[in-house]
């Protein structure tokens, strides 16, 4: 029976060091598993709190139980139990035996698990690492007036270590039902594409990039866009990102034929087909507003190179604010330009929306 008293306690004396230990200037010990630091803050899971975040520069000590991914300047990294001597940092590695550093050198500080996890988040399979969000919006009237309009758009973006994935859609569809109405379509047009971002310095990034569009009041059966060029990094912070772009398109529409009333004989529009080359210029703005409203801008420009003078614009604004983790509400505001739209049809098509927005992460 007394032994069996002993090996108690000496087991219950072991469990303190088989955790890891903070120990902070103002005298205050943490132990638990620490998590992961960016020589910023420190992130170490406790029993009794769960993650307990601190000031890197508030800790006197570091004691790990088990091994940990240490960043050092001049992009050295080292792997094994962490220590503390003085202002140093001691990392007892496998291979190459203790390493000593000051304390101030350390630009990550990682446990295994949560290594796995940013080694992963490099190279994502292809289902994996998306963010995005389902914008619905609808509305009906019955009375005196019998109308339907219905909004939907898709946004899914896919982030690895240095490149990026967007893909995205809208379409607006709008009735007019009263038996008097002409036409009683009163809006149907889709659109959607891609792009995909690389970067190959940390300011500079190349694309290309897919866009189509299919516009029913304005006779425009389908128009698609394959282009490619430069990016500039302009602003890149947690809180804002702009991006610069620049590079050339070339571009293959369709309008199907239609009759131009009013005055009678109604007239026949013919069908036309162009195919041209362009340049591609625009900007894609983001920025969080508070915690749970993000505001998004883009803008794309086309001047065509091969019938100088002619171009074509589009520019959509955005505004999410989030109701909880995967419900918000979301206003939008697009505008499409067309420089040399067919005979009787419009230069501009403008949008206004809004609606529920559904975000999803995976």
């Amino acid at each position: 029976m007394r032994k069996q008293c002993v090996v108690v306690a000496l087991f219950l004396l072991t469990i303190p060091a088989l955790a890891d230990q903070i120990t902070l200037k103002n005298g205050d010990r943490l132990t638990g598993s620490i998590t992961k630091s960016d020589g910023k803050e420190l992130v170490i899971k406790t029993d009794y709190a769960g993650d307990v975040t601190v000031k890197f520069d508030a800790i006197q000590a570091i004691t790990s139980a088990g091994d940990l991914n240490v960043s050092l300047g001049g992009g050295k990294t080292v792997f094994g139990p962490v220590t503390t001597n003085g202002d140093n940092v001691v990392v007892a590695t496998k291979t190459a035996g203790p390493v000593e550093a000051p304390k101030a050198s350390i630009t990550m500080l990682r446990s295994p698990a949560e290594q796995a996890a940013y080694d992963k988040s490099l190279h994502p399979g292809f289902a994996e690492g998306w963010n995005g969000g389902v914008n619905v919006g609808f509305a009906l009237t019955r009375g005196n007036s019998e109308t339907k309009n219905l909004n939907l758009a898709f946004t899914a973006t896919r982030r690895g270590f240095r490149d990026k994935l967007i893909l995205y859609t809208n379409s607006v569809y709008a009735t007019n039902d009263l038996p008097t109405a002409s036409p009683h379509t009163t809006a149907n047009t889709i659109g959607g594409g891609a792009r995909y971002d690389h970067d190959f310095a940390p300011r500079v990034f190349g694309f290309v990039n897919g866009d189509f569009y299919h516009d029913s009041l304005q006779n425009l059966d389908l128009r698609a866009l394959f282009g490619g060029g430069l990016g500039w990094h302009a602003i890149k912070t947690n809180a804002t990102t702009l991006d610069l772009l620049a590079g050339v398109n070339y571009t293959h529409e369709s309008y199907s034929a239609f009759f131009n009333p009013p005055t009678p004989p109604n007239v026949l529009v013919p069908a036309v087909t162009h195919s041209l080359a362009g340049l591609t210029l625009g900007d894609d703005f983001m920025h969080k507003l508070g915690k749970s409203t993000v505001l998004t801008q883009t803008l794309s420009f086309y001047p065509d190179l091969s019938n100088t003078g002619e171009y074509r614009g589009t520019f959509n604004l955005g505004l999410v604010t989030k109701i909880n983790k995967w419900l918000g509400w979301q206003n939008s505001f697009g505008d499409i330009y067309v420089s040399d739209p067919p005979t009787g049809k419009k230069k501009n098509d403008l949008l206004l929306s809004t609606g529920l927005n559904f975000s999803f992460a995976h």
